[in-house]
């Protein structure tokens, strides 16, 4: 069942397909408005190449016949001879008929009444002078008209053009305009991405992976900051009940070397254990030149109080006994329980008249300390303990003499320490 924490956070792939989605709809909407604008600048090319040329070079055709008229009609008055008269009218009359002339009206008129004018003006004698100088002054407001319809047409041909130009101007700034738009999109999105995969995934990850390399029992269980995405939070999770198995795995580890290592009624380290640690004390120590004494100590008449009052009440003076072993030696002295009702002792740094002394004094407090049984009955008991020289030799050989020593402490009758080197 999915609970309320979960569904409060999202997954990267709803994140970034939503992030994905609204750039290619931002992105397709850009793209569309450049390809109009596009589409916008290539009709006004087609217009400019198929309609505004071509009529700007029919405006400029237009002018130029016209300003022929007048240049043609400058010359009736300036002709010397009927002969160049009647051939400037004659072009005058040619260039008036041209298709360019009669498809504009304005121009068409004003070619007419150029056309007529230096017609009549042609059939004038030449000699009539004055009638002459008349007529050409009148023809120079037809020819100022005619050079004002010239400006007019060439100003025409070339606003169409500019207009044209601006438009296509104008169209290409705004798609120069989206396009910069575009970009400053592209460029935000993707500064947006690297942000949102820094913060949520990035970072977190770096805090996992820094967490894991240091991931230790020793220390308390990782903490991480509320992740909003769902992958990032299941692995912190995952990394928490890591940290989990790990303290738990160790605590049973623990457990376990305590239950291999510990005898389970006294608490005391067991022989194995013990074997190891003196054989590796016993090299250290010897290797620097210092002394060493290995002793065995065990209960007196254990198994006469085992059969009188129960095993239950040996169980309990072993725990006893234990107990004082603690508290009577050195933290330096190894202690173990050997077997059954039997101890083993390492006293480094000492030499045998030190641990024997050590070990009188313990035997005399056991042979004074009162033990309670279950039953609440008050019981004293005594040990005897054999001690070995372990200066020089291996572990085996000084437990060897050792528990020749203590046999010897049975045979004179318990309750005593008995050093090996006094029963040769």
């Amino acid at each position: 069942m999915v609970t309320r924490e979960f569904r409060e956070r999202y997954r990267a792939r709803t994140a970034f397909v939503i992030l994905a989605t609204t750039f290619a709809l931002l992105f397709g909407v850009v793209v569309a408005l450049l390809a109009m604008d596009q589409h916008r600048v290539l009709e006004a090319s087609q217009r400019l190449q198929q309609d505004t040329i071509p009529q700007i070079i029919r405006f400029q055709r237009l002018a130029r016949n016209l300003e022929q008229i007048r240049q043609e009609g400058e010359r009736v008055f300036s002709a010397t001879t009927p002969e160049g008269r009647q051939q400037s009218l004659f072009l005058i009359m040619l260039v008036a008929s041209h298709p360019s002339i009669l498809e504009h009206p304005q121009s068409a008129e004003a070619a007419r009444d150029a056309e007529r004018f230096l017609i009549e003006t042609g059939n004038l004698a030449s000699g009539d002078r004055s009638q002459i100088s008349q007529r050409h002054a009148e023809w120079q407001n037809i020819s100022k008209r005619l050079s004002l319809l010239v400006d007019d047409l060439s100003v025409q041909g070339a606003s169409l053009a500019t207009d044209d130009l601006n438009e296509m101007v104008a169209v290409m700034q705004l798609a120069r305009a989206k396009l910069i738009g575009a970009l400053i999109l592209v460029g935000g999105f993707l500064l947006l991405l690297i942000l949102l995969l820094n913060r949520h995934l990035i970072r977190p990850l770096q805090r996992i992976d820094q967490t894991l390399s240091s991931l230790s029992v020793d220390q308390p269980a990782p903490e991480f900051p509320d992740a909003r995405m769902a992958e990032i939070h299941a692995v912190e999770q995952a990394t928490r009940r890591l940290h989990d198995s790990l303290a738990a795995n160790e605590a049973a580890r623990r457990e376990l070397e305590l239950l291999a290592n510990r005898d389970g009624l006294t608490g005391l380290i067991n022989r194995r254990h013990f074997m190891v640690i003196a054989d590796a004390e016993l090299q250290h120590t010897q290797g620097q030149g210092r002394p060493a004494v290995i002793a065995l100590g065990d209960l007196d008449y254990f198994k006469r109080l085992n059969d009188t009052y129960g095993h239950a009440a040996g169980d309990t003076v072993l725990q006893a006994f234990a107990l004082l072993l603690e508290e009577s030696f050195r933290q330096s002295d190894l202690v173990c329980r050997y077997g059954g009702e039997e101890f083993a002792f390492l006293f480094p740094d000492s030499t045998v008249e030190q641990a024997r002394a050590l070990a009188d004094r313990f035997r005399q407090r056991v042979a004074d300390h009162d033990i309670r049984l279950p039953d609440g009955l008050l019981i004293r008991v005594t040990l005897c303990i054999g001690l070995a020289d372990a200066s020089k030799s291996t572990i085996e050989s000084a437990l060897h003499d050792a528990d020749f020593a203590l046999y010897e402490a049975k045979r004179l009758g318990r309750n005593r320490v008995i050093v090996a080197a006094e029963t040769a």
